[in-house]
């Protein structure tokens, strides 16, 4: 029995592995999209600042208000999900240095105190 339940113990572990890898995937891919988004609405308010200059005027307020609000709502959800990455490697990284995560024996597991 011990070793079916050991078994199963170290495919929970591997499933959740996998699935935090799924996740952490999932996540940098959408970043990715994210700052492509901010990267076009920077260089849209880039093209209508010049072009608003070439013709010798300047660019209207409700235009700039548009082009600002949609290049700082990508640039911010861009900055949430690049943050949420850092964590998950900081944390990931902190749980590999541990004993316990490295796949320390069990045997601290009884105690002659009970909780």
């Amino acid at each position: 029995m011990a070793l079916l339940d050991r078994l199963k113990q170290e495919l929970d572990r591997a499933g959740k592995v996998a699935q935090d890898a799924f996740d952490d995937g999932k996540t940098r891919l959408e970043a990715f999209r994210t700052r492509q988004l901010a990267d076009k609405a920077a260089q849209a308010l880039g093209y209508a600042v010049y072009r608003s200059k070439k013709s010798g005027g300047d660019l209207d307020a409700a235009t700039y208000d548009r082009l600002k609000a949609t290049l700082e709502t990508h640039d911010g959800e861009a900055g949430k999900l690049e943050a949420e990455i850092e964590l998950r490697r900081q944390q990931s990284s902190a749980s590999r240095t541990s004993p316990s995560a490295a796949g320390g024996t069990s045997s601290d597991s009884y105690s002659d105190t009970p909780s």
